[in-house]
């Protein structure tokens, strides 16, 4: 953000410099053209006037350099003063969503506990209703580990890595959302080749789990899912062939609640990515339009 910030503020500053530098040369070309017009035919008049001009040049430019390092200096101060609030605030929002995570999870566990153990003996309606309040409350401690997975930075030391090969998380993910798929009356194609990265299986599954709820939630008629290597680097794609991301979220579409979920959390695609960054990888919206969209996700393949 703070290098967005300074290339941003001296691009502009070195613009109107140039602007202004290219102004003074011209303007000081123009009078000692006036004062030399009459010996300028002459060999050694045309050579008095390129090497004052050279002087010139290099006068502005003496002038111009340091005065772009000041400012670019200047530019990274007022970066890391403008954003400091913002990096506090985010740090305050961390802290206290990871606080809220924790304190919420143990209540959360053991209200399913008790709902579950209730539900042997009860009658058929009550029964039916604790088995409700049990899915309930576990649905809701998977959207707090969701918050408290998105409250940590994404960093290697965070997950539990080893060689995994991408083509048998896809796999096993693609046995898991082809039923569903059919169910919704969707096809379901995949195509699994090879590729090994230093990877967290547990937290890779759920990346792949998470954009194929996407995909299903968005598509039209089918969903596809592949892996493989592309010029030395490890991918997983999804497809759909829905109605594609709508122009206003796309710079936001891996923040919380930022996408269109029609249904979901609104967190998948920001877990997705926060897992794809501690990999040291990427997943970005490869393609957007009227036949669809897809996704892909990038890792360091082992070599």
């Amino acid at each position: 953000m703070i290098a967005r910030l300074v290339t941003g503020y001296v691009a502009i500053f070195a613009a109107i410099l140039a602007v202004l530098s290219v102004v003074a040369y011209v303007f000081v070309g123009m009078q000692y053209h006036s004062l030399l017009l009459p010996a300028l035919s002459t060999p050694e008049g045309a050579s008095v006037y390129a090497r004052a001009m050279f002087k010139v040049l290099e006068t502005i430019l003496a002038f111009d350099v340091p005065l772009l390092i000041a400012v670019g200096i200047a530019a990274w101060l007022l970066a890391r003063l403008s954003i400091r609030p913002l990096l506090e605030a985010r740090e305050r929002e961390r802290a206290f969503v990871a606080d809220a995570a924790h304190e919420l999870r143990s209540p959360l566990a053991a209200i399913a506990t008790i709902a579950q153990a209730a539900r042997t003996k009860a009658p058929p309606e009550t029964s039916e209703a604790l088995n409700t309040i049990a899915r309930t409350a576990f649905d809701a401690s998977e959207l707090i580990a969701d918050l408290l997975t998105l409250a940590r930075r994404p960093a290697p030391a965070l997950l539990v890595r080893e060689p995994v090969d991408l083509a048998a998380i896809v796999r096993d993910c693609a046995s898991e959302f082809e039923v569903r798929a059919l169910d919704a009356g969707l096809a379901f194609g995949s195509h699994a080749a090879s590729a090994i990265v230093d990877g967290d299986a547990r937290r890779l599954r759920e990346l792949v789990r998470n954009l194929l709820e996407n995909a299903l939630r968005h598509a039209r008629s089918n969903v596809a899912c592949t892996s493989g290597v592309e010029a030395g680097v490890a991918f997983v794609r999804v497809r759909d062939d829905g109605s594609g991301v709508a122009p206003e979220i796309r710079a936001h579409l891996f923040e919380r609640y930022a996408s269109d979920s029609q249904g979901g959390s609104g967190l998948g695609l920001a877990i997705a990515s926060w897992v794809a960054r501690a990999h040291e990888g990427s997943l970005t919206l490869e393609e957007s339009g009227p036949a669809g969209a897809s996704f892909v996700a990038r890792f360091p393949v082992v070599a």
